[in-house]
């Protein structure tokens, strides 16, 4: 029977969330797990999972821990693995390392675990505690849990508008609505997902780089554009950075093979999706993404991308950097055409957090009931 949890068992779970988090955008395709290992009140090994996704965290905080580890309690963000991958089961190494009491936050959905490291560490006579914090670890882990479970990444919208939901003027003039503190947390943001994902109105408008900086950090995530008919511009800030940063173009069957040929001769990875009336099917393009490895997209947009992604149900959620300017009717909208109807078809969200960011305003909203 699993224990009850106490006040430690939170303290200490808080901190390997905590870790966890670390990993986040640098781990893919495996989830971001935290682990701290406890004896006698004090830590004596913690780890995170490591780029790549290997090590995982259980093995990172035994090695920190070695002979202190026996005899003393774990905690662990995510049901420790049950298989045997690249490296043996955590569950089993957790067992063989003489811990007496395991704690973890949330059981893994994952066909090869589900339940099974548990099992394994029930059948050695561990007392187990489960479901510690486990709301907050659902949120950390919902990139992996929706690639397993939906077959498609998370997805994080991310818009910067004026106080009247505009993007840029009628000219298209946007940089820049909001101030610079506003530009660093969305750098931030970038860093800890797997990608950046825009449009080819996006690419062709303001040639971006997409990259992380101004923030000390060497890890880049894979930018991502999507171009039905390769119509982005060459060369680029996109293609001139291949080198440095990944670049991946989903594109439809119908773009020329001479465009293709092109950017994948820059450094480009090209990918086929399937298109509909509109151009590409937002369903096929973020499948495409989690068939590649990918748990956790952050989309820049533009207004017609963001759109197609909310039209089809595709967006978890949303950070709005909210500038204190207006701009008018005849502004660019900071998001296209949704065909709503009714008041009521209108997509509605749940407030997580909101914040003051240097003269302007963030605010996350989730999309999860």
């Amino acid at each position: 029977m699993a224990e009850t949890p106490s006040s430690d068992d939170d303290r200490w779970m808080r901190l390997a969330l905590s870790l966890g988090r670390r990993g986040l955008g640098r781990c893919w395709p495996n989830p971001s797990v935290g682990c701290v290992i406890v004896k006698d009140g004090r830590v004596v090994g913690r780890g995170w999972t490591q780029p790549g996704g290997r090590p995982h965290a259980e093995a990172q905080a035994l090695a920190q821990a070695k002979a202190r580890a026996r005899g003393a309690t774990a905690y662990v963000t995510l049901e420790p693995c049950a298989h045997q991958g690249q490296t043996p089961p955590c569950a089993s190494a957790l067992v063989d390392a003489g811990l007496v009491r395991v704690v973890t936050a949330v059981s893994d959905p994952d066909p090869r675990v589900d339940g099974g490291g548990h099992a394994i560490l029930r059948a050695a006579g561990m007392a187990l505690t489960t479901g510690v914090r486990e709301t907050q670890a659902r949120r950390s882990h919902a990139g992996f849990f929706s690639k397993v479970t939906r077959g498609r990444p998370m997805v994080t919208l991310k818009l910067a508008t004026t106080l009247d939901g505009r993007i840029a003027t009628a000219t298209g003039e946007s940089k820049w609505i909001t101030g610079p503190e506003a530009r660093r947390a969305g750098y931030a943001l970038r860093a800890r997902h797997d990608a950046v994902l825009i449009g080819a109105e996006t690419a062709r408008a303001d040639d971006p780089t997409l990259t992380v900086r101004d923030l000390g950090i060497a890890h880049q995530p894979v930018r991502v554009v999507v171009s039905r008919d390769l119509n982005v511009p060459f060369p680029s800030k996109l293609t001139a950075t291949a080198h440095v940063a990944p670049l991946w173009i989903m594109h439809g069957a119908q773009a020329l093979k001479d465009r293709r040929e092109m950017f994948e001769a820059a450094g480009a990875k090209l990918f086929a999706c399937q298109s509909n009336t509109e151009g590409l099917d937002p369903a096929s393009v973020v499948r495409g993404l989690a068939d590649a490895g990918l748990t956790r997209v952050y989309c820049e947009g533009g207004g017609s991308l963001g759109a197609a992604l909310m039209r089809a149900g595709l967006v978890d959620d949303i950070v709005l950097f909210t500038a204190g300017a207006a701009i008018g009717a005849e502004g660019r909208a900071g998001l296209g055409n949704l065909s709503l109807s009714a008041l009521a078809d209108a997509p509605r969200c749940t407030l997580l957090e909101q914040r003051r960011v240097g003269k302007d305003l963030m605010s996350h909203w989730s999309r999860q009931p």
